[in-house]
This record gives structure tokens, sequence and C-alpha cells, in this order.
């Protein structure tokens, strides 16, 4: 049986101890905010202490705090009462498929070392003016509903160091929140100019840069939009998910987990009613920022086009030159898809 031991302080370990009890007082009393020490050292002649302020909070901290308050006074001042939209008796077969696909808010690229620039300005320029060429090209096709696809990195990074979820260094635009702020207003405002065409529905993919954002913006969205009756939410962190359209299924995942070869029979297994129930069958994946396109048994997969600009690493690598676009789809209710709409860059 071991014994608890006491241990006695000498007076000169006592003087610290006190010392660091008294630290609030003496930095209340020196005007210094005792949140904004982190750390430091209190001594006496015969010895010394380190120590780390528990009552300390980063900056990081504090601006997720102010982040979270905006966010809940935004969405009580919004999530109005939406009239009731008036929509044509005419009818109406066609289903829009609008993707903007890896939009990274928050990425930074300069011309000098990469060629080309990019930043958040660029980003939601490209991202308003890509889904309005989309809307565009879709104008013969009577629209009975609409399908946006949400997430797939659409922030650049995952924590106040500037990393991905993984941990992976980032040269970024802006502070975390700025661009978080940033991408809830685009997708608001994105939205908000769908749901007049159509009645929309958000499928939210988890991505690899922004898993914890992402997932935190979709459901900042679904908040949002809560009362009104033209918008439907998954925002579920399933990698894979599945919508149905008459006699289309159609399956999008963000494009880093399973190997295209897979996902058939993935998509079968996971969704064998949709499956069972239709006929035409196609996955949209992202990630990789490029065009690939494959029929499989049963269904056809296709990566879509980035509109964002190739950053230091990937042009060392080079990873760029991939044409930069904004991609939409049409699909019939009865006889898929009928048409692709690209907006290029």
């Amino acid at each position: 049986m071991s014994e608890n031991k006491r241990y006695r302080l000498t007076p000169e370990e006592a003087e610290i101890v006190f010392k660091f009890r008294g630290l609030k007082a003496a930095s209340e009393e020196a005007g210094v905010d005792i949140g904004s020490v982190k750390h430091g050292w209190l001594k006496t002649k015969e010895a010394s202490l380190f120590f780390k302020n528990p009552l300390h909070k980063d900056d990081a901290e504090n601006k997720l705090e102010e982040l979270c308050k905006k966010l809940i006074e935004d969405m009580q001042k919004f999530a109005p009462k939406y009239p009731t939209i008036k929509r044509s008796a005419e009818k109406k077969e066609y289903l829009l498929v609008i993707d903007p696909a890896d939009i990274h808010i928050g990425k930074l690229a300069d011309s000098f070392e990469t060629g080309e620039d990019y930043n958040n300005q660029i980003a939601v320029k490209r991202v308003k003016e890509g889904v309005q060429g989309i809307l565009n090209k879709a104008q013969g096709f009577p629209i009975d509903k609409i399908l946006f696809i949400g997430g797939n990195d659409i922030l650049h990074i995952d924590t106040p160091s500037r990393t991905t979820t993984a941990g992976t260094k980032q040269d970024t635009d802006g502070q975390w929140y700025s661009n978080f702020l940033i991408a809830k207003q685009l997708y608001v405002d994105i939205l908000l100019q769908l749901i007049a065409i159509a009645p929309v529905h958000f499928t939210f993919n988890p991505s690899n840069h922004d898993t914890m954002s992402g997932f935190f913006l979709s459901e900042v969205m679904k908040t949002y939009f809560k009362q009104n009756k033209e918008i439907t939410f998954d925002c579920s962190m399933r990698h894979r998910k599945a919508y149905r359209f008459g006699n289309n299924l159609i399956g999008t995942t963000h494009g880093d987990g399973a190997k295209k070869q897979d996902l058939p029979l993935l998509m079968a297994t996971e969704f064998p009613i949709e499956w069972a129930k239709t006929k035409h069958r196609y996955v949209y994946t992202h990630h990789v920022h490029h065009k690939f396109s494959k029929d499989y048994i049963g269904i056809t997969c296709e990566s879509l086009r980035s509109p964002s600009s190739s950053d230091g690493w990937h042009h060392r690598k080079g990873y760029q030159h991939a044409a930069k676009a904004v991609e939409g789809f049409i699909h019939h209710k009865e006889n898929g898809q009928v048409a692709r709409l690209t907006h290029l860059f």
C-alpha cells in the first residue's frame, strides 16, 4: 500500500505560490487584463517558477466566441417568414444541378509565384458569375427543382493555425473567421437567387480541407432558412449522398474517400431503394479540380472542375493548368442527363 506523501514548501517556494495567487489582483492594479497574460516567470532570489495562465484566452478563442455570438444574433435577426412563392402551373420536367466545386474561400495565390492571382474577392466574383452563367444557359429548360451541391472545400482552412482539418499549412487570404463569414454570405446570396427560380434542395458534401467548418456552415444555412418552405437540406456527415429525381439517381461525394471504380457498388449498396427505382444514375465527384468522366456498369462517374486557381504548392508540383469553371447539369425526369452547362474563366 503506497503512502500519500506530503511535501513542505520552503519559504522561497511559498513566496512564489503566494505571488501567483496574487497575479489577478496585481494585473488589475496595473491596469492589465488578466486574460491577456499568456505566461510568465515568478522569481525570488533562490527560486523561479514558470507558469501558464489558466485564465488566458488566445486571440483565436476570443474570435470564436465573437463569431458564434455574431452568427446567433444574425440568424435570430434574419430567419424571416418568407412569403409563399406562387409558381406557374406549367408542367416542368427538368432538374437543374448547380455544383460550384472546390471554391476554397481563404486560398491565396500570387501571380508573381504561380502566374495568376486568387483571393477571396476573386473567389466570390467567380462563383457568382459562374452561377449566373449556368442560370443563363438553363433558360430554355422549364426547371421543376434545383439541386445545389454545397461543401466540397468551400473553405480553404479549418483551424486558427491556418491549416486544413488534417493539419496541413496553407497560404491564406484573411483570418479563418472572416473567411467563414464571406462563405456564409456567398451561400445566402446564391440560395436566395435560386429559390426565386424553383424549389431548392441543398446537399452538403464533407471534405478534407474544412471537415468541421464546412459542416458548421451547412448547419448555419439550414438555420438561416428554417422558415423558408422553398428549400430543404441534407447536412449529414455521410461521405456519399444520393438524390432521386424521377428516373434519375444523382450521387455526390467529395472524392477524397472511396476510389471511383468502387462507387457503383457503394451507391447500389448504400442506396438500394433509389438504385432500384431509377434507370439513369450519376455520381458527381470533386477534389481533383479537373474533368473526368467514365461510364461504369449501371452508373456514370464524373468529376467537376473548380473555379479556384493553384496556390504555390500546387504550382511547384505542376498540379495546375486545368480549365477553371463552375459547372451544372440538366436532368430530364424520365430521360436522364440531357445537358452539361459550363461557365469557364
